[in-house]
């Protein structure tokens, strides 16, 4: 009885359509070693430039939207639209980075079989989640050891 739900599609009831497992005629055929040393090292520039994207996300992207911010006010004399200004440059910014982060780890998966790996999942995710962490510690350091509480401690900040 197939029952199974990734046999059918995550139904009961039957299969879905186009949701049937694919079925070879025969393995494909592997690339020779040299090949797949070339497809490894592209994954690996890949997975850096996904790296590099992401740190871009918490830093340099939001502070050049705050850039651009501050020209809108200076032309226009409106702080209201240098706000605006800001707000816009800053969501097409991070959502320009992260849908081509999005599109490289998808080609970065698809390099990555192609290198003779078993690769199923991106590696996207884990990328943004460790940049987070890095940049908010270096972030905290700055705060608590460089920058300082002030003069007056913790609980009165010099004023």
């Amino acid at each position: 009885m197939r029952s199974d739900p990734s046999d059918n599609g995550g139904l009961f009831v039957g299969r879905r359509p186009g949701t049937a497992p694919i079925r070879f005629r025969a393995l494909p055929e592997r690339g020779s070693a040299k090949r797949r040393r070339i497809d490894s090292w592209i994954a690996a520039t890949m997975q850096a430039v996904i790296v590099l994207i992401s740190l871009l996300c918490w830093g340099p992207i939001p502070i050049a939207c705050l850039w651009v911010g501050s020209q809108v006010n200076y032309f226009t004399g409106s702080v209201s639209l240098g706000i605006l200004g800001s707000v816009f440059a800053l969501g097409l910014l991070l959502f320009g980075a992260l849908g081509l982060m999005r599109r490289l780890d998808g080609a970065w998966i698809l390099v990555r079989r192609a290198a003779g790996y078993d690769q199923r999942n991106g590696t996207l995710g884990r990328v943004f989640a460790v940049t987070a962490a890095v940049c908010g510690g270096v972030f905290a350091f700055w705060w608590i050891v460089i920058h300082g509480p002030g003069p007056g401690g913790l609980t009165n900040n010099g004023i």
